[in-house]
């Protein structure tokens, strides 16, 4: 057990809001941790939140339209203030650490000059992040990153090319920086 887990006492908040979050999700798996203030919007029924996930205070966690899923594996904790919005589909991995202010993002808006941007549509690629992965605080994660097993993202990274297992990338836009031992 972990650290965070070691520490965390669920009340009746917490059970009140796993139990109101239940009703509303495409699933929600026993132990979950949420805090005050995580706003799971849009398409609700397209979340799905495995057991023993944390999810602090400030989140907010989005399926933009009927297609879009968003699924976070067993024991993953999400940090403070973090945004997860999905057009397509973003998936995290079992055992994963986000630290604060961490945001994620399967799409971006087309720039052709001809048309004014907010009439261009969304470019969509679906985010998948491996069991084991670490991504520091302040992290951007765009649209169609595969991050393998184990990764680690270092903090103030912009992450726009997929990430080997065991490796560590840094930097915006983020590279290789080294590899875990």
């Amino acid at each position: 057990m972990s650290q965070l887990r070691k520490h965390l006492k669920f009340g009746l908040p917490q059970k009140w809001r796993a139990f109101r979050q239940r009703l509303r999700l495409g699933a929600l798996g026993k132990g979950v941790w949420i805090e005050k203030r995580v706003e799971l919007l849009r398409y609700p029924k397209n979340i799905f939140i495995h057991s023993d996930v944390v999810l602090k205070e400030g989140t907010k966690i989005c399926a933009c339209n009927a297609q879009a899923q968003v699924k976070i594996g067993e024991r993953t904790t999400i940090g403070y203030h973090n945004f997860i919005f999905a057009s397509a589909g973003i998936e995290i991995g079992d055992d994963c650490l986000i630290a604060p202010f961490v945001y994620i993002v399967d799409s971006d808006h087309g720039i052709k000059r001809a048309e004014l941007i907010n009439r261009q549509p969304n470019q969509t690629a679906a985010v998948k992040i491996g069991n084991g992965v670490w991504i520091a605080s302040n992290v951007t994660i765009l649209k169609g990153v595969n991050i393998g097993e184990g990764a680690v993202i270092a903090a103030n990274s912009v992450l726009n090319q997929n990430v080997p297992p065991y490796e560590i990338w840094g930097g915006s836009p983020a590279k290789k920086i080294g590899e875990r031992e």
